[in-house]
């Protein structure tokens, strides 16, 4: 038996599966803000889930960057109390079986990567855009490495613009993520109706693609999370049209195509790439 989840700053997702290929249903929760309250809930789901079947292996996906060596959350903008916290050491004695973690955004990309929009192209680049904002690259169906994770919501767009739940200000996340879009304009994303408002955001997450075009200069770029439900994926295109003049062709553009369990089919490939 195998337990994946995806967790975020604002619901956690887990599922079991038999065979290391097909998942069950999953399981919804609103993710607790406290870490210990975290891991109580995350353990009893995957217990429940279980049953009477011993779980061989454990892979999901944390919202930020991490130390992969200790296994812990490092800065989570959205779930703070979880920032420097043994979750591997504690999750491992809870339910007995090796845990593998990788950052959420690296999951979802892997998923998307290997059985859905990015399927059969070399150069993938994932990015969520949800309560926060994140992103990867995957080479060969493989997460590229790096020393602490990608952070592509934490690029600097304007060094004056408006703070960032990480601390800093100016970053994308804090022009698109959910979270910096409520406080900014006083209501849930889901509530503004305004087409100019989802104009300007759309603008300045083209901003944020004509960057990693020119980084990562991927094959595609696949679109993710809760907030392109209103972003006018048109308006980016052409915005992001107009922003270049190096590129011969721009990389594809494409919503995810796997709904909310990408990041869990993701975390199943994982573990079956480390031989789970």
């Amino acid at each position: 038996m195998f337990i994946v989840f995806d967790i975020g700053g604002t619901n956690t997702r887990v599922a079991a599966s038999q065979d290391g290929k097909t998942l069950g249903k999953a399981v919804i929760y609103a993710t607790p803000q406290n870490f210990s309250e975290g891991i109580q809930t995350l353990s009893e789901t995957a217990q429940t889930l279980a049953g009477d079947t011993s779980i061989t292996g454990i892979a999901g996906g944390v919202p930020g960057p991490m130390d992969a060596v200790h296994g812990q959350l490092l800065k989570a903008p959205n779930i703070k109390d979880w920032n420097n916290k043994p979750f591997k050491k504690m999750l491992e004695e809870q339910l007995k079986a090796p845990v593998y973690l990788e950052n959420d955004t690296a999951t979802w990309a892997l998923g998307e990567a290997n059985a859905g929009a990015g399927k059969g192209k070399d150069i993938v680049v994932y990015m969520t855009i949800s309560t926060g904002v994140g992103g990867t690259r995957v080479v060969h169906g493989n997460l590229d490495t790096s020393a602490y994770g990608f952070e592509i919501g934490h690029q600097i767009i304007d060094p004056n613009g408006p703070q960032c739940g990480c601390g800093g200000k100016g970053h994308l996340e804090a022009f698109i993520g959910g979270s910096s879009v409520q406080k900014q304009y006083g209501k849930a994303p889901q509530d503004i109706t305004d087409i100019a408002v989802w104009q300007k955001t759309a603008e300045y997450l083209a901003i944020g693609l004509s960057n990693i075009s020119v980084f990562w200069s991927p094959n595609i770029i696949i679109l993710g999370g809760s907030m392109m439900k209103s972003i006018p994926l048109e308006h980016v295109l052409s915005s992001l049209a107009s922003l270049n003049h190096i590129l011969p062709t721009l990389p594809e553009i494409r919503c995810s195509t796997l709904g909310e369990t990408g990041g869990l089919i993701g975390a199943l490939h994982y573990l079956g790439q480390l031989g789970q």
